[in-house]
């Protein structure tokens, strides 16, 4: 998708409401090396985001704008997205890009006392840097 909101390319989901989270490599790094550090981390078993839950919409708009570009997102309604993918097979690109999937990472947040270092932006920017 990266490559349709830097060439400017208007994508459907310019009205998506969910919630999904996602994590930049240096949070994954961070809470991994605070579980190799901290005793309470013994035998358990953690989630990770980078701590705030984007739709498809924010996401792509917070690429475009990390990109330095215009986000060209069309307000197609997520019911006839599905529809269009059904019919053309698509029906799992469609539930990614449309359904909710979110983590809860406040058991590394209490147990751990650990915060992702890196916001959900600056992560952004980062990753468009490389792309």
């Amino acid at each position: 998708m990266l490559h349709f909101v830097k060439r400017g390319i208007p994508l459907p989901f310019g009205i998506i409401n969910n919630k999904r989270s996602f994590v930049y490599l240096g949070n994954l790094i961070s809470l991994i090396i605070r579980c190799i550090d901290h005793p309470e981390a013994a035998n358990q078993v953690f989630l990770v985001s980078d701590g705030e839950d984007l739709s498809t919409t924010q996401l792509l708009s917070e690429c475009a704008k990390a990109l330095g570009v215009k986000a060209r997102l069309l307000p197609v309604p997520q019911k006839l997205i599905e529809f269009f993918a059904n019919l053309l097979g698509k029906q799992d690109m469609a539930q990614r890009l449309c359904c909710n999937l979110q983590v809860d990472i406040s058991k590394a947040r209490h147990l751990l006392n650990w915060t992702p270092p890196v916001s959900v932006a600056d992560g952004l920017i980062e990753t468009c840097k490389h792309n």
